[in-house]
């Protein structure tokens, strides 16, 4: 799968073709949909997203039992791409993996996909109650979750605006997803480019990786930023 995030990058866009071999798109927000778009239509492959604090609000829309989007109860049309899909507060089969997704960040100013750490944590108690149905339903659990926000002390910064959330290390032990991938942080130089929560793999996908997710957890393929192709 290519996971991105924040960075528009053009020369991943003009090499997309080269990069065929990813059977899903899975964006960690702050990007615009004109570029995801063209992501999507470079590479043939499904996409998969959540919102990011410079994002629009994309409120109220849901998808039904059926798969149909609505909004206020009715068949809407959504304002991101065709064949895109908008996992924030759900949980998505898609390409084989059980996707699910918080956009998002911890308020620092006023703004759309904004939370208080107490609106976040309500947030992830009906994303635990949606994964706890599914895995009922499937007899499978989660694969992947992807936030804008890192958790909170796993990647994030002291600044009001680079700092995570405390609940994801409630939401992660609870859906234990095989990788946690997210945004909205800078990645420090010489940091680690791994980290773990539990059993679960953590990874900053500011800019764009090729990642592969196995039984054994998520492998880097080409892992980093504005990498020429």
């Amino acid at each position: 799968m290519l996971a991105v995030s924040d960075e528009v990058d053009q020369v991943l866009l003009a090499g997309a073709a080269s990069l065929r071999t990813a059977e899903l798109i899975l964006a960690c927000g702050d990007l615009p949909l004109d570029y995801l778009s063209s992501l999507m239509n470079a590479l043939a492959t499904p996409l998969t997203f959540v919102p990011g604090n410079h994002d629009p609000d994309l409120s109220g829309y849901r998808l039904s039992r059926s798969g149909m989007l609505l909004r206020a109860g009715l068949p809407a049309h959504p304002p991101w791409p065709t064949g895109a899909f908008n996992v924030d507060g759900q949980i998505l089969d898609v390409a084989g993996l059980w996707v699910a997704g918080l956009g998002g960040c911890l308020r620092y100013r006023n703004g759309p996909n904004q939370y208080t750490e107490r609106q976040q944590a309500g947030r992830a108690r009906a994303l635990r109650r949606r994964a706890r149905w599914r895995a009922l339903q499937a007899g499978r659990g989660i694969d992947v979750l992807i936030t804008h926000a890192p958790p909170r002390g796993v990647g994030d910064g002291e600044d009001p605006a680079n700092r995570g959330f405390g609940c994801y290390h409630d939401l992660v032990a609870a859906i234990r997803p095989r990788a946690l991938l997210h945004g909205h942080v800078e990645p420090q130089p010489g940091g680690p480019a791994r980290r773990q929560l539990g059993r679960t793999a953590v990874r900053n996908v500011t800019g764009w990786h090729l990642l592969e997710i196995g039984p054994d957890g998520v492998t880097s393929l080409i892992p980093g930023r504005r990498r020429a192709i």
